[in-house]
């Protein structure tokens, strides 16, 4: 049976170019659909890149709220060498103002540019990420501006995993128990070799995406179904899970940066945008094979996801597509920020949102 929802989405299932398998799932107040093309069904499980980052956002969240680490505590106090530099804190690592590279020192090795078509980072481990941080060199003093960084993301999972378990801390078994079966995500984990759908690059499929060095940043795999209990989760975090998780769920969507000139925000990982007096938050993943995007109007209680089989490419089609679909589902088109919600450039997990790059003057922090 067919659902006024269905007409939004049913458009979706064919803008992702080359793509065999597509799942999208919204809320619309009461309303819910989820709608899958080709071998794809609501369970499906996709790599969703980026989008992992939101999630290691709601953990760090959750251990805010359970006092077992704080925001404005250094990194170093968790690890067992430090960045050269002034202190970074958790907060600096989840609003991407660390001022760290893109990418650790050493991972772009040999073996990284041999498998780049395939896993460039399915070589690089949890004690080359700690190798890496003596070797690293910030691009500009914490907290002054933003820079979007893989590494940083990974390393605050790293940090988490190490805070909440020890040295030998896991930072997937940590979000499973903090985060993924509270919420009930049964399809949602990092494991690469559980059944999931097959990725594709320029039509051809490509093998599990790897990232054991920088779980946090990228290693998660989920499905329509579990992305839209999450949004569900994030638009009423009073129905949802313990109340530590709920105080998480709130304070994810918490603006933290303001952003010069163009009105966007950032809070714990995810864009923020105004909207009419309202906000809508977004963020978009990538991996060699698969593109996914995630977005919500939490004042409208609308959220929306998106899952291809197929990598992102530079224009990123299926992202701008679902961000329109998204605004048109609150009764608007998207506007003029709609073109910068870039597509994941593949093989960086880059993340969606506009403000990749360092802002003259730096942003405004948000009280």
């Amino acid at each position: 049976m067919s659902t006024a929802l269905d007409s939004f989405l049913a458009p979706l299932l064919g803008a992702a170019d080359g793509a065999q398998a597509v799942a999208v799932a919204a809320v619309r107040g009461e309303e819910r659909a989820v709608l899958c093309r080709g071998p794809a069904e609501p369970d499906t499980r996709f790599e969703v890149g980026s989008l992992t980052k939101t999630f290691t956002a709601l953990l760090l969240a959750e251990l805010v709220a359970q006092g077992e680490v704080r925001y404005d505590d250094p990194v170093e106090r968790y690890l067992p060498c430090a960045v050269p530099g002034p202190p970074i804190t958790l907060l600096h690592l989840a609003t991407h103002t660390a001022g760290l590279p893109r990418l650790p020192p050493g991972l772009l090795d040999r073996s990284a540019r041999a498998a780049w078509f395939s896993n460039p980072y399915g070589a690089f481990s949890a004690a080359d990420l700690l190798a890496a941080l003596p070797r690293t060199r910030l691009h500009h003093r914490p907290g002054t501006r933003v820079r979007y960084s893989n590494y940083g993301v990974g390393l605050l999972g790293h940090v988490l995993a190490r805070a909440a378990g020890g040295p030998d801390g896991d930072f997937g078994q940590l979000l499973g128990e903090r985060v993924l079966t509270p919420l009930g995500l049964a399809d949602t984990d990092c494991d690469p070799y559980r059944p999931q759908a097959v990725g594709h690059w320029r039509g051809r499929p490509r093998p599990p995406w790897l990232v054991p060095g920088l779980p946090a940043a990228g290693a998660l795999r989920s499905s329509a179904r579990d992305l839209l209990r999450c949004l569900a989760a994030l638009l009423a975090p009073e129905r949802a899970g313990p109340p530590s998780l709920r105080l998480a769920l709130a304070d994810v969507q918490r603006p933290r940066l303001a952003l010069p000139r163009t009105g966007n925000q950032i809070c714990l990982v995810w864009n923020r945008r105004p909207r009419a007096g309202r906000a809508l938050l977004h963020h978009s993943g990538g991996t060699r094979g698969f593109t996914a995007f995630a977005g919500f109007l939490p004042q409208a209680g609308i959220a929306l996801a998106a899952l291809a089989d197929t990598a992102p490419t530079p224009l990123a089609p299926f992202v701008q597509a679902a961000y329109g679909t998204l605004c048109a589902l609150d009764g608007s088109g998207p506007g003029s920020g709609a073109r910068d919600v870039p597509g994941d450039r593949v093989g960086e997990l880059p993340g969606g949102g506009g403000q990749g790059g360092p802002l003259p003057g730096g942003p405004s922090h948000v009280q």
